[in-house]
């Protein structure tokens, strides 16, 4: 693939415009433009810039275990410098605002709302309608506030490993007046839009989501193991897309269980790395390789650290 085509995708892909585009590679305007166009080419470390930006944004999935060992270095320390971030978000309601706006704004736009930031921030806390948006899309953002609070009280209440109740609940929560079977689970077929992975047959659901609690409860001692366990339950969570709708906003909220329960901060996807979360999802669940989302999922909790350190 040509520089040209990576710039391309970088832009589909990240939502950048030419000018932050141009801002992150450290050149102008013109010079961006004319590499688009392709009138002229970026030299050696240009070049190298694109590849990491194009990497970031769609995907590396030949990341070896020794990028990992360098990120669980990286996790120890912060665990130690924030022994129990759900005890700190929750005694800050700053930082609980942070994270709230964080999470909603991202899973929401990950399924294709299109909300900005400030549009979720005034639904969330001022309780505005934004013209011209659908009912919809207020609904998912108060609907994500509700559940994640009831997350948050469950975790604060319970010393209980999550069941499958939970997950109906959560799903009820978040799915609530938008479509009709909250809370249950589907009784057809569904396809994952854009990717190849066959989804639990609707009559093995129930087997296979009593397979999944298990797996899910099934905690670690070692840190690098146990954002190994966030990434394998979330990717045969989204494998098994127990519900007809909303099965990313789960898996996702789910994440954020285990890692309080690893006393680590939660996992932010951000919108702008949704190809490269999905090239991920995809890698593990149909090749098993469950390193590149771990590598993925580790920065996710980065992100979340960067909000405590604020």
């Amino acid at each position: 693939m040509n520089v040209t085509h990576k710039l391309n995708h970088i832009q589909k892909f990240s939502g950048k415009t030419q000018d932050e585009l141009a801002q992150n590679l450290g050149v102008s305007f013109p010079t961006l433009n004319s590499w688009i166009n392709g009138k002229s080419q970026p030299r050696a470390k240009a070049v190298e810039k694109i590849d990491f930006l194009y990497l970031e944004y769609l995907g590396d999935t030949s990341i070896g275990i020794d990028v990992i060992e360098k990120k669980v270095k990286k996790i120890k320390h912060l665990q130690q410098q924030f022994s129990d971030p759900y005890s700190l978000i929750m005694s800050r309601k700053d930082i609980y605002d942070d994270f709230l706006l964080s999470l909603t704004y991202h899973t929401n736009s990950i399924e294709g709302s299109t909300f900005n930031e400030p549009d979720v921030k005034s639904v969330l806390f001022d309780d505005v309608t934004i013209p011209n948006k659908s009912v919809q899309e207020h609904q998912e953002a108060k609907n994500h506030q509700g559940a994640l609070g009831f997350i948050m009280r469950w975790i604060r209440d319970n010393s209980d490993n999550v069941d499958e109740e939970f997950i109906k609940h959560v799903h009820q929560i978040l799915m609530n007046g938008i479509i009709p079977n909250a809370g249950v689970y589907r009784n057809h077929s569904v396809r994952i839009a854009g990717v190849n992975v066959p989804t639990s047959n609707f009559l093995s659901i129930n087997n296979h989501m009593s397979e999944f609690i298990n797996m899910f409860n099934d905690f670690q001692k070692k840190s690098i193991n146990q954002v190994k366990h966030i990434a394998q339950t979330h990717a045969r969570f989204e494998q098994i897309h127990p519900f007809s709708d909303g099965n990313g906003r789960v898996g996702r909220l789910l994440m954020l269980v285990l890692a309080f329960k690893y006393k680590m901060a939660p996992v932010i996807i951000r919108k702008e790395k949704k190809q490269a979360y999905y090239t991920y999802l995809e890698e593990a669940q149909i090749k098993n390789n469950i390193i590149p989302l771990s590598s993925f999922i580790f920065d996710g909790i980065f992100e979340s650290y960067n909000l405590l350190s604020t």
